[in-house]
């Protein structure tokens, strides 16, 4: 077992409003909380707890509150944070949902949390409506941020001046946030992530996170993505930090940001960072203000790194995190030049990790010198997730009795207790650092009524990291071609989880029990795709 190289940070006893927002001075209170990159308008965090507060109140003057589960649908806007912590100020869980969703996937996640309110803005009010149609949601518990016909708007809420709710609620049980993530496998299950849980992650990347008050942070990363809800949200508000939203991904747009608005800190999944080493666009902007870029998300290769580096001429990090883990677990340090950018740096203060092997169970100790043999990297800490929603099965499966959470990744570890990740025990395909379950994609194929069988795995892309590819075993007298089946799945799933390749079989290989034999189908791979 490897300890962080970091002393244990004591994680305080706090509601994630109270940890964030409690006791700020003068000076802090007018500070520049969040600016809309698109318009330029700015909250100060004095205006941000104002109107968290109001939310809160008008929130609870519904019944809303411990107990409550409230979805919310929404892009890198201002409001997201003012929603979003509005609802945990009053004591309820937020569920975040993909931005891409559609309407059936929206209802799906928001039946399984058992939410019963959904904020959005009106772009994607037809896939809420949808939702909400399927669910019977009332139109007052479905809110349009920014107004739509029908339905309450935040305007309303906050207008109401309501006093915010005094709450009483256990930090260390209380369910804050119910994202969704696919695990080692499966279809998407909701993460069960305490008030504790994120306060903990924020202290606990203290050392490898130096965004300070000085920084003017880009929050491109989606804020409903547990990556951008904890380095974003509350990593970059509780430093104090300037953030500069982002609804979208447009490389002129995200490039223009930077420079209009002086962007210091940014984090990035890979796909951005094979932008900005290689697109000629770059070279029009003026990017000189950034000093730090963090990738993370999906692994990101020490080549792709270092000419991000050299291109941006800023410094350049990886980190590693699932949302079960709220998320971060390991990270390179700022201060540790020597490490590889391949590698996912050292855990995290207050985290245990150790590998093992995946055949016999043993643990693999660390080496006395070079890198170790792989096995699968657990984690314990103070940000392990609670658990599975409704699911002890996969809690099960997912936890050990040690309190270890099994990540699915296979790594190894050098001789210094830095890891490296090495290979994906876990089925999970991520497509521009996006989540995509096989075993869905599998299931919703078994409906179309020319196909017999189906199974689907993640080939290499270097725009992508991995785009989900099915193989499919048409049923008799069927004729359907790979564009139908490409056009099957895209009309009911969201734009990153389509099949972008299709190829026919005879069988799908499986094991003696039934289950898919991945590993079969992926050495029929003979080359990467773009």
């Amino acid at each position: 077992m490897i300890r962080s190289p970091f002393p244990d940070v004591p994680i305080p006893d706090l509601s994630v409003f109270d940890f964030l927002f409690d006791g700020l001075d003068a000076d802090e209170l007018e500070r520049v909380a969040l600016v809309d990159g698109s318009t330029g308008a700015e909250t100060t965090y004095k205006q941000l707890i104002g109107q968290i507060n109001l939310l809160a109140g008008a929130l609870a003057a519904r019944h809303v509150g411990v107990g409550t589960v409230v979805g919310l649908l929404c892009p890198n806007v201002p409001a997201f944070a003012t929603v979003f912590h509005g609802i945990l100020r009053a004591g309820a869980t937020a569920t975040t949902i993909n931005s891409l969703a559609t309407g059936e996937e929206i209802a799906r996640q928001l039946k399984d949390a058992e939410a019963t309110w959904l904020f959005t803005v009106s772009p994607l009010l037809p896939g809420a409506e949808d939702a909400a149609a399927r669910l019977g949601l009332r139109p007052d518990h479905l809110v349009v941020l920014d107004g739509a016909p029908g339905h309450p708007s935040l305007r309303d809420l906050l207008g109401e001046g309501r006093k915010a709710p005094r709450i009483d609620i256990d930090p260390a049980t209380h369910i804050a946030v119910l994202p969704y993530s696919s695990g080692t496998t499966g279809v998407p299950k909701g993460v069960e992530l305490s008030h504790r849980n994120l306060v903990a992650n924020v202290e606990q990347c203290k050392a490898v996170l130096d965004v300070t008050r000085n920084d003017r942070v880009l929050a491109l990363l989606p804020f409903f993505h547990i990556y951008g809800m904890t380095v974003l949200l509350n990593i970059a508000l509780k430093r104090r930090a300037r953030l500069v939203t982002m609804p979208r991904f447009d490389l002129a747009e995200f490039l223009r940001i930077i420079q209009d608005h002086g962007c210091t800190y940014l984090f990035i999944a890979p796909p951005v960072g094979v932008a900005l080493a290689k697109h000629p666009l770059v070279d029009e902007y003026d990017l000189s203000s950034v000093r730090a870029i963090l990738s993370g998300a999906a692994p990101f290769d020490e080549a792709l790194g270092n000419a991000v580096a050299q291109r941006i001429g800023a410094r350049v990090r990886q980190g590693y995190g699932m949302t079960e883990l709220s998320p971060v677990s390991h990270v390179i340090p700022p201060d540790r030049d020597d490490l590889s950018l391949g590698s996912i740096g050292v855990p995290v203060a207050n985290v245990e990790s150790k590998l093992i092997d995946t055949e016999t169970g043993e643990e693999i100790e660390p080496p006395a010198e070079g890198r170790s043999a792989p096995g699968e990297l657990l984690v314990r800490g103070p940000n392990v997730m609670i658990g599975y929603l409704n699911r002890e099965d996969a809690t099960r499966a997912t936890i050990d009795d040690e309190g270890f959470l099994h990540t699915g990744d296979i790594a190894s570890v050098d001789s210094d207790g830095v890891f490296y990740i090495v290979d994906r025990l876990k089925e999970l395909i991520k497509y521009k650092g996006y989540q995509v379950a096989p075993a869905e994609l599998e299931a919703l194929l078994l409906t179309h009524p020319g196909i017999a069988d189906a199974a689907v795995v993640g080939v290499a892309s270097e725009e992508a990291g991995e785009v989900p590819k099915a193989f499919v075993v048409r049923a008799p007298g069927a004729e359907a071609t790979e564009d139908d089946v490409m056009a099957f799945v895209a009309e009911r799933v969201a734009p990153y989880k389509k099949v972008r390749l299709v190829e026919f079989i005879d069988v799908v290989p499986k094991s003696a029990s039934g289950k898919i034999l991945r590993k079969d189908l992926k050495a029929r791979e003979a080359a990467p795709v773009t």
